[in-house]
């Protein structure tokens, strides 16, 4: 039963799916060959065979790494060039399945199928190489100068081969694009593999004017490239290292950790992983600065960001120093609750661990404070994430510090939601000189968002994001002119092209007030569609946050449910019916159905009585 899971699981990576098609393919090949010559070899040839065999494997031995990440090279491909040039493709062939068989043997830390694949990608080369040569009129046996033409050619088919079934298997392991995959194959290995291929057309002179010899000489010189590639790949990886790491702390950098979040974020969005994030601020350290100084303070972060950094290592997840006290932390596969527990021990082996002078600490030990972020189908953009993160660490800090805190779980806010409502209130006033119906308009969604905030009984933060984002929602037709804003006839299509603007203009608008920019996608994406053929970006589904598809129904129904100037009237019941049809389409069916039960439940409830009570009064 073991062994079976063992096996399905393997089927189940794209990469050994890919194998299994190239080894079979590989195999088909290789049987179409002639391959019985071997049988009649002579002992010189034997002892060629093996020669090169062993030439193979020390040249592997030496292998050296090229882009994309994982894909390693070797001057190998000289000598099976080399052979196929001087014996046929049959005496290489031979070499290649002596060489694969020891290194399955030997290299039993690679899993089994990846030597299979390489065995494969290799006879295919070879094969490709070999067809290419004979086509063009080339013939098996010393280096001939006019056929200069088809030994290129071949090198070339040998190379392409390489790149595109290379390509493939990485395409298939990281995703992207294939063309970027193969296209930074052939920019960053194309000398490495010029220099291979090269060797081999010198190695085919060498041996058949100076035997095996000739061989040695190649294999010294094939050493030291293969050297020489190493250092480079070593220097280049240093520097790209030191580009991204803090070098105080050990730890990322910060402009690394943005372009690593993007990576994490889209990743388990397409894989439907769960991933938190959290951000970290080491409490009281001014006052740590200012009893020691700043040297000490340094060596302070250093000491801490090493403890992250191992803690954070031994569970695969990636941390980076965010900027002065501050530190982040990604955690993929994660959920909310894994994350905070994994902080929190963070956190109490920290207040455990010794320095010098944290006797000036409140807490007379080194701590933290912090906020975690679950990232989610919610999750609007990188910049979203960070700053409800931030505000979960303030909300932390708030708390009395060394502690930690999970976005979403506030009881209550930190900010007063009356105070922000009479502050926006006074922003939109301006409408009621310029256009009174969106100011009207704003209030009503708002009161709106209110009530269906209670219905759904979003926590406290959600609650203020709904009731302010629907207020302020429109505050972008500020930039649209009076005459287009309160015109009574149908809109031109450049005019309506104008209007759809006020989301990316409100979105400005809003960004010069740090304080309100976590609205941003409730202005910016309330009048995108659940289809995906809404504006400003056409986003789909789940990909726009919930509280974003519920703030376009209900501005849609009171759009049609108040006189508009360009628009007709419709009744409540009617803009119901209107709701339900474009449930799927243009609205969440879900949110949908939840606010026609409160409109009936509700406001249409609230307007029968009213006009009974009013038929009483007659």
């Amino acid at each position: 039963m073991g062994l079976a899971q063992k096996l399905l699981a393997q089927f189940r990576q794209p990469g050994f799916n890919y194998a299994a098609v190239i080894f079979i393919c590989g195999i088909c090949m290789f049987l179409t060959i002639d391959n019985s010559a071997f049988f009649s070899y002579s002992l010189t040839q034997w002892v060629t065979v093996y020669a090169m065999v062993a030439a193979v494997l020390i040249l592997e031995h030496f292998m050296f790494q090229l882009p994309p990440e994982g894909n390693r090279q070797s001057m190998d491909s000289s000598v099976y060039l080399a052979a196929a040039f001087a014996y046929g493709a049959s005496f290489s062939l031979v070499i290649l399945v002596i060489a694969s068989a020891i290194l399955l043997i030997y290299k039993r830390d690679v899993v089994w199928w990846k030597h299979l694949l390489n065995f494969s990608i290799y006879s295919f080369m070879i094969f490709g190489a070999s067809l290419a040569y004979h086509l063009l009129g080339g013939a098996v046996g010393p280096f001939d100068v006019h056929h200069l033409h088809a030994y290129i050619i071949a090198l070339a088919v040998y190379f392409l081969v390489n790149v595109v079934l290379v390509g493939c298997y990485y395409y298939l392991l990281y995703k992207g694009k294939l063309y970027e995959i193969i296209k930074t194959i052939l920019a960053d290995a194309f000398f490495a593999y010029f220099s291979t291929l090269l060797l081999s057309l010198v190695l085919v002179i060498l041996i058949i004017d100076s035997g095996l010899f000739g061989l040695f000489l190649l294999l010294a010189v094939g050493m030291l490239l293969s050297h020489g590639f190493r250092q480079l790949f070593l220097m280049y990886s240093q520097m790209s290292e030191k580009a991204n790491t803090d070098q105080r702390t050990g730890l990322f950098s910060h402009s690394y950790f943005e372009e690593k979040l993007d990576e994490h974020i889209k990743r388990a969005r397409t894989e439907n992983k769960p991933m938190s994030l959290a951000l970290l601020d080491l409490d009281d350290f001014k006052k740590y600065n200012d009893a020691f100084g700043h040297p000490q303070g340094d060596r302070l972060l250093g000491f801490f960001g090493q403890l992250v950094k191992a803690e954070c290592e031994a569970n695969q997840l990636f941390a980076a120093r965010y900027g002065g006290e501050e530190f982040s932390i990604i955690m993929p596969g994660f959920h909310k609750d894994k994350a905070k527990e994994f902080i929190d021990g963070l956190r109490k082996k920290i207040n455990d661990t010794p320095f010098d002078g944290v006797d000036v600490f409140p807490h007379g030990c080194i701590s933290f404070s912090a906020g975690i972020l679950e990232v989610n189908k919610e999750s609007y953009d990188k910049s979203q994430l960070i700053d409800w993160a931030d505000r979960a660490l303030y909300v932390a800090k708030s708390k009395g510090k060394n502690t930690v805190f999970i976005h979403g779980d506030e009881t209550h806010l930190p900010q007063s939601l009356e105070y922000d409502l009479k502050q926006i209130e006074q922003q939109i006033k301006i409408f009621i000189s310029k256009d009174v119906y969106t100011f009207k308009h704003s209030k009503r969604v708002c009161s709106y968002a209110a009530d269906m905030a209670d219905r759904l009984q979003l926590h406290e933060e959600e609650r203020r994001l709904l009731v302010l984002g629907a207020l302020i929602h429109d505050i972008g037709k500020l930039e649209i002119p009076r005459d287009i804003l309160n015109k009574k006839t149908k809109l031109t299509n450049e005019e309506w092209e104008m209007v759809k603007k006020h989301v990316v203009w409100g979105k400005e608008i809003v960004l010069v007030n740090e304080k309100y920019k976590d609205l941003v996608p409730l202005v910016e994406l309330h009048h995108e569609r659940y289809d995906g053929k809404g504006y400003p970006h056409g986003l789909k589904g789940e990909e726009i946050p919930r509280l974003a598809r519920l703030l376009c129904i209900i501005d849609s129904f009171d759009a049609m449910t108040t006189e508009r100037p360009y628009q007709e009237t419709k009744s409540v019941p009617d803009a119901l019916q209107e709701l339900r049809r474009c449930s799927g389409t243009q609205f969440d069916p879900e949110l949908v159905e939840l606010f026609i039960t409160y409109i009936e439940t509700s406001v249409m409830a609230a307007h029968s009585e009213v006009a009974a009570a009013a038929q009483f009064e007659i």
